[in-house]
């Protein structure tokens, strides 16, 4: 019976710990990644007409000019992929089914949130579309995704440096919802509440995600 309890005591220990580092982590997270919401609204374009157009691209229209937000800073990531699975009819269309059975993220929070690897991981697990991981991208090879990302056959979640973009922050996983070509704009389904979906010129973003995780370069999901 004693040597059962030692057993119980350590694994509640062990499951207290976890929990107390992954809040921790949390707000580590959301320390590092605070941006104030006049650069939020001054950074980007959220204008009604131009972002009403954008939702109109093939892509976009698919997603019925919705998003469905985080639920914490850290879960961008598995947000980004619930968004783009119910865009193309996949059944985990919530962050909770796209972790579930994964051992991902299973106290609620991602500690420091996911890797660009360790999303693709993931979306792998969830359907049998192929995923392709994207990075080290020159300024040419990232227009012609930006190209595709019109095509409704395709889905692209862009990992970037929010710093680059809009001073603070840190990386970040959102939806690509397409490309206004003409007018050289990217639209940004930003799974973050306080960001709403927005415009940015290609150049801006692509500076933001040519930066670095880690060892590696960030870039782009490619589902399709």
């Amino acid at each position: 019976m004693q040597s059962k309890t030692k057993v119980w005591m350590a694994a509640l220990a062990a499951t207290i710990v976890s929990i107390v580092l992954a809040l921790v982590g949390a707000g580590l997270v959301v320390s590092r990644t605070k941006v104030s919401p006049e650069a939020i609204q001054s950074s980007v374009i959220h204008a009604d007409n131009a972002v009403e157009r954008a939702w109109k691209l093939p892509v976009a229209a698919s997603f019925r000019h919705q998003v469905s937000w985080q639920s914490n800073v850290s879960l961008c990531g598995p947000s980004s992929l619930a968004n783009v699975f119910r865009s193309l009819g996949e059944e985990a269309t919530s962050e909770k089914s796209v972790l579930a059975g994964t051992g991902l993220c299973w106290t609620g929070f991602c500690m420091m949130g996911l890797t660009l690897d360790e999303l693709a991981g993931l979306a792998r697990a969830k359907t049998r579309r192929r995923v392709t991981v994207l990075r080290d991208m020159s300024v040419e090879g990232f227009r012609e995704h930006l190209k595709r990302s019109n095509d409704s056959a395709h889905r692209y979640i862009i990992n970037f440096d929010r710093k680059m973009i809009f001073g603070a922050g840190g990386g970040h996983h959102s939806p690509i919802g397409g490309y206004l070509e003409n007018e050289d704009l990217v639209f940004v389904l930003d799974v973050n509440r306080e960001y709403r979906p927005w415009l940015v010129e290609r150049a801006r973003l692509f500076d933001a995600m040519n930066t670095w995780d880690g060892d590696k370069k960030r870039g782009m999901l490619l589902i399709e």
